[in-house]
């Protein structure tokens, strides 16, 4: 699947608004321009799976679509509008609790 942001009108407007998102929630921005579409983790037990443009699992209570998913030191980043973008800090899976990571192509 090629990269994309949801409600980005393009590829040049998801580029921007990833970047936007990646500064705004300190991510950095990854060195070989891999970006990822799904991720699989367990959270307290429970897999989860989290993939651009689709809802976050029921556990943390977001009614808003997944825009960005980023890989940080010990923690991947999960956004939403209102988790990480506009008002909460996104959603966080560690490291450790990842089984799987699909990046766009």
């Amino acid at each position: 699947m090629d990269f994309f942001v949801p409600l980005a009108k393009n590829v040049d407007q998801a580029q921007s608004v990833y970047s936007s998102i990646a500064e705004h929630v300190s991510a950095p921005k990854p060195t070989n321009d891999k970006r990822i579409q799904k991720l699989v983790w367990t959270h307290e037990g429970v897999e989860c799976i989290g993939e651009i443009g689709k809802l976050p699992p029921e556990v943390f209570r977001a009614n808003d679509e997944i825009l960005a998913i980023f890989e940080c030191d010990h923690v991947y980043k999960i956004c939403t509008q209102n988790r990480g973008v506009i008002n909460f800090d996104p959603i966080l899976a560690s490291s450790d609790n990842v089984k799987h990571v699909t990046y766009f192509d």
